[in-house]
């Protein structure tokens, strides 16, 4: 105790905090909780997730990819969290790397994970009459579903992108007319505007993920690939889209007054750098949501495991006092 007390008066000075550092999205009620001994279950695309965390969606099909996407996966079992793949198109015609995806048994059946397709390649295996193709890709991943990311701004910027030749809600319905499975759409770090959020909302979708803007921005990324005179004169468009703050607002309008939402389920991410950026948005939003984060797992995905198990750990239990103390405004 004597040594505590000395701490406390050599650290008191250091300890002052600003009211410009004060939180001011939640009251803070210390009088009506215990300190918690865990998370309550989250009910989330059928199953019964431990923590209200989405392994956000990464990218596949090279030697570290398969170790992020092992650590990742073995982390969602430890802490009972879902999973979605990085693109899964390097697969769909060649096995070469069907272990970086082949995530089952790291994971376990109880919990979530999604395969992963990009728009344009919806486009063509159905404009190829190649559906099948899918079928068996979430069949030989024994996913639960498929991520569908809709990403045009990156494809246009990308120099190898492809092209779309229609609007990937067309495209998405069409899909979603041919097979009987899950079905999740995202963005890739640009966030979607309130028509595209209306008519996601109107699909049987298993649930919507924001990608919002505010975290790792795909569209940035290839911009920064191509020519330095292109670079400059494109980057204004990198910088359009919507944050995650503004999507939720947006999606808790629509279901305000909308009276045919089919899609009820959020994953929110972009942007969310911490588990009070999370619990802010999911006890703010009128769907059932979870949080989503891709770059602040990565981090630590690339390491050893017990670094990506300490870190997540520590995420967790602030999540509990979270939960245990705080109110949104």
């Amino acid at each position: 105790m004597e040594g505590r007390k000395k701490e406390h008066i050599e650290l008191a000075l250091q300890s002052q905090k600003s009211l410009d550092s004060l939180d001011k999205r939640f009251d803070y009620e210390p009088l009506l909780a215990a300190h918690p001994t865990g998370l309550p279950s989250f009910p989330f695309l059928g199953f019964n997730l431990k923590a209200p965390v989405w392994v956000s969606s990464m990218t596949g099909g090279t030697k570290l990819a398969a170790t992020i996407n092992t650590n990742l996966a073995r982390a969602c079992k430890d802490f009972g969290m879902g999973m979605g793949l990085g693109s899964c198109r390097i697969i769909l015609e060649d096995d070469t790397f069907f272990n970086d995806f082949n995530m089952r048994d790291i994971i376990g059946d109880e919990l979530p994970l999604y395969a992963n397709l990009g728009i344009c390649q919806i486009e063509d295996i159905i404009e190829n009459q190649k559906t099948d193709k899918i079928v068996e890709l979430v069949k030989r991943l024994r996913a639960n579903g498929l991520i569908i990311h809709v990403n045009p701004l990156q494809e246009w910027f990308q120099p190898e992108g492809d092209r779309l030749k229609y609007p990937p809600v067309e495209t998405i319905k069409r899909l979603l007319d041919k097979l009987d499975l899950p079905i999740i759409v995202k963005e890739v770090g640009q966030g979607m505007g309130p028509e595209s959020l209306r008519e996601l909302l109107k699909l049987p979708l298993a649930a919507i993920e924001f990608a919002a803007f505010g975290g790792t921005n795909f569209s940035e990324l290839e911009r920064l690939r191509i020519s330095p005179t292109l670079k400059d004169i494109y980057e204004p468009l990198a910088n359009i889209g919507a944050d995650a703050s503004q999507m939720l607002n947006t999606v808790n309008e629509i279901v305000s007054y909308e009276k045919n939402i089919l899609c009820n389920q959020l994953i929110i991410s972009g942007g969310i750098q911490s588990f009070l950026d999370g619990y802010y948005f999911i006890m703010k939003s009128k769907l059932p949501a979870i949080y989503g984060q891709a770059s602040s797992f990565l981090r630590f995905a690339t390491e050893d495991y017990d670094i990506l198990h300490s870190y997540i750990s520590a995420q967790l239990k602030g999540l509990e006092m979270a939960y245990a103390y705080l109110k949104i405004k």
